[in-house]
């Protein structure tokens, strides 16, 4: 284990802009995950980080101590950082002292749409993102596809909404959502608060890929008329419509319904 204690360090100062900008995660192709959760699905799914970042005080704790031995043992970079220097490069508030980086997964390239997927088109929150990640790999789908305008999904927010979803799920950025629907081999279903075949009333037994879209404007026209079906999911109470990652979540479950039943 590595002990920094000084600010002026440059490896210190390297973790310090990896921690604060998603562009600099992006040019290095490196993530960062913050919090003994993550880092526990990392090491159980993946394997190794590239570097273990620790702070002093959590060296204490039983689950980041047992964690931080792991690595050792996989012969795994481990920084341990005094806590006023570990604050700075944390962005969970009252949050255990432990992250990793790790080297971004870039799966290979796609064959087209022909198992359970999800196309997400220009959804921007990273909340939202996150918990369709985090449902979509508990029904069992293998596929995320996201537009440009779609957050980015190693970004801390997404992953801390995800939960460790990302280590199951094969996740494809600046998607040609597009060309994938025009080549698909299983049906694209869109949702849309204005269409007229309702979720429930569809035969769903097979794969599907499901395609989500933007808060406020739902997904772009020129995908909605290229899916196989629209859809609505009905609802009795008085909003307007669902939450784009509530909707996923109803869609992704009754998919996984009539698959089992």
């Amino acid at each position: 284990m590595k002990t920094i204690t000084s600010r002026d360090n440059p490896t210190y100062k390297e973790l310090k802009q990896l921690a604060g900008s998603s562009q600099a995660l992006r040019r290095a192709g490196r993530t960062l995950l913050d919090g003994v959760h993550l880092c526990q699905a990392w090491l159980d799914l993946r394997g190794m980080p590239l570097q273990a970042v620790v702070s002093e005080s959590s060296l204490t704790n039983p689950e980041v101590a047992a964690l931080v031995q792991r690595c050792e043992d996989g012969r795994a970079h481990v920084t341990a950082l005094p806590d006023a220097l570990y604050a700075p490069l944390s962005q969970v508030e009252h949050g255990v002292g432990l992250m990793f980086i790790v080297e971004t997964p870039v799966p290979a390239a796609a064959a087209g749409l022909t198992m359970d997927s999800v196309l997400l088109d220009g959804v921007q929150d990273p909340g939202n993102v996150g918990s369709i990640l985090r449902s979509a790999a508990a029904a069992g789908v293998k596929q995320v596809y996201c537009s440009a305008g779609t957050a980015f999904c190693w970004s801390p927010k997404v992953l801390r909404a995800a939960m460790g979803a990302h280590f199951v799920l094969e996740i494809f950025e600046q998607a040609e959502l597009a060309a994938l629907i025009q080549s698909a081999h299983i049906p694209v279903l869109a949702t849309s608060g204005y269409a007229a075949e309702r979720l429930y009333d569809l035969d769903l037994r097979g794969p599907v890929a499901w395609l989500f879209g933007h808060e406020g404007q739902g997904v772009a026209d020129d995908l909605l008329a290229l899916a196989t079906h629209r859809v609505v999911i009905p609802h009795a109470g008085q909003v307007e419509s669902l939450n784009v990652a509530a909707c996923a979540a109803v869609c992704f479950f009754e998919h996984l319904r009539q698959n089992q039943r």
